[in-house]
């Protein structure tokens, strides 16, 4: 059975605690405001860009090449 509504939301308060909730608005006030202070920074050099894609390639590659025996472990674990 599920449960009510008041009591899913007494759930929500007693994991999101107040020092949570200022947190989340602190960091919501300061992406908003920060960008009209700050000055902007000049663009990065050309090749620091490649760094996100040459992870991502580095990361399909360990999936393809390096895969998980979770698949094969619970195929035989289902044969049993």
């Amino acid at each position: 059975m599920r449960k009510a509504l008041k009591e899913e939301e007494e759930d929500m308060e007693r994991y999101f605690g107040a020092a949570a909730a200022v947190m989340l608005v602190t960091l919501t006030l300061a992406l908003l405001l920060l960008p009209l202070v700050v000055p902007p920074l000049p663009p990065p050099p050309p090749l620091l860009l490649l760094v996100p894609v040459l992870i991502m390639a580095f990361l399909f590659w360990l999936a393809l090449f390096f895969p998980s025996s979770f698949n094969t472990a619970s195929a035989s674990a289902a044969t049993l």
